[in-house]
């Protein structure tokens, strides 16, 4: 239940964020197409993106971290290779994407966190 939950709470961050940017920069044909969006990318961040980490420790430890947007920018164009209907301009526009798909998440996330940490106090 809760995955189903995660990707309904992606999936209207997706297509929140396609809203948000210029129409030229980024393209979610349906809300299909907004599922499908969530569900690679939450399969992508969990099997691709630790590994990407793993592998670019030292590139990471010199950014000071900041090659992380990097390597989120890429899986959401390796998202963009996989699936028909939804297009990014390129990597300007994957990394603004994700940086908002990243803050929207966040927000509705830990959103339902904090009314269940709150429930577990009454």
């Amino acid at each position: 239940m809760k995955f189903i939950i995660s990707i309904i709470i992606s999936t209207a961050a997706v297509i929140l964020t396609a809203y948000l940017l210029p129409k030229d920069m980024v393209h979610v044909e349906n809300l299909t197409t907004a599922i499908l969006i969530a569900v690679v990318l939450a399969f992508l961040n969990t099997v691709v993106k630790p590994i990407l980490i793993i592998l670019t420790i030292p590139v990471t430890l010199v950014t000071l971290g900041l090659f992380l947007l990097v390597i989120n920018a890429g899986i959401i164009l390796l998202a963009d290779y996989f699936i028909d209907g939804f297009w990014v301009k390129g990597f300007w526009a994957a990394l603004i994407f994700s940086f908002i798909l990243s803050l929207i998440n966040s927000l509705f996330g830990n959103g339902n966190r904090v009314q269940k940490k709150q429930n577990d106090f009454n």
